[in-house]
């Protein structure tokens, strides 16, 4: 026994001088071996932090040439291109909504400027369909009016309220919201986007106003050929082309 310990202790005295901790020949060969990767981390951290949204303008302003895509010369621009006049009034509405952006492929002036704008009109009983803005957060802004407003987060949870005249809620970004007027009177959103270009998607254009195969959207929701026909027919889409027997042409520039 006692050689045995004698054996073991002797072992364990090798072990553990063999693992004995270098500063000098093991610390800094190893921050060496570990700098360029934790600067490659930091840099990328920080590149995506900043260019999470529209990137920072490198001048006042850029508003686009006519001809060329460089920026008009400055001398050549009167306080008329900073001011729009497109929202004073509703726009053309369809199914008791209207919507009109303001952004820089209309005003000009915002390029650049990582900012644009949205006025939405509620008739009596209309909605704002559940959509979402890959781009950018949204805060709503009532005018005039009462809606019942919210976005669904990517837990399925939904935060929802009726809003009045007056108050501001926020969307963030690529989150599904909706509103609907129920008030007894016609309501009135500005919306602001931390982007000038926030980019729309309305679900029920997405889904039925789109090529998506009919059997897909069948099994998705539970839905009849016919009930699928009828959506589609509504939201667009007359005519049923399997993207499968689609000219090449068509899958590309759907792909696109």
């Amino acid at each position: 026994m006692k050689k045995c310990d004698d054996a073991c202790g002797h072992q364990c005295i090798i072990m553990v001088t063999s693992l004995h901790f270098h500063p000098t020949k093991t610390l800094y060969p190893m921050a060496i071996t570990m700098f360029p990767k934790i600067a490659l981390f930091f840099a990328f951290f920080i590149s995506s932090s900043v260019f999470g949204s529209d990137p920072d303008p490198l001048q006042d302003y850029c508003l686009p040439s006519n001809h060329t895509h460089l920026c008009k010369n400055s001398s050549s621009l009167t306080v008329d291109d900073f001011v729009f006049s497109g929202i004073k009034h509703p726009g053309e509405f369809t199914n008791k909504f209207s919507g009109v952006p303001v952004t820089s492929t209309v005003f000009p002036a915002l390029n650049t400027l990582g900012m644009s704008l949205v006025r939405a009109d509620f008739e009596v009983g209309g909605i704002n369909a559940p959509h979402y803005h890959p781009r950018a957060t949204e805060v709503a802004y009532v005018l005039e009016g009462k809606l019942y407003s919210g976005f669904v987060d990517t837990g399925n949870r939904v935060f929802a309220k009726v809003i009045e005249k007056g108050e501001v809620m926020v969307f963030p970004t690529g989150v599904l919201h909706f509103q609907m007027n129920v008030g007894d009177s016609p309501a009135t959103v500005i919306g602001s986007f931390d982007s000038q270009n926030p980019g729309s998607v309305k679900l029920p254009v997405a889904l039925f106003g789109s090529d998506i195969d009919s059997e897909l959207l069948e099994k998705a929701f539970g839905l009849k050929g016919k009930e699928v026909s009828k959506l589609k027919k509504r939201f667009g889409i007359k005519k049923e082309e399997n993207p499968r027997q689609a000219p090449m042409a068509t899958i590309s520039r759907t792909m696109v």
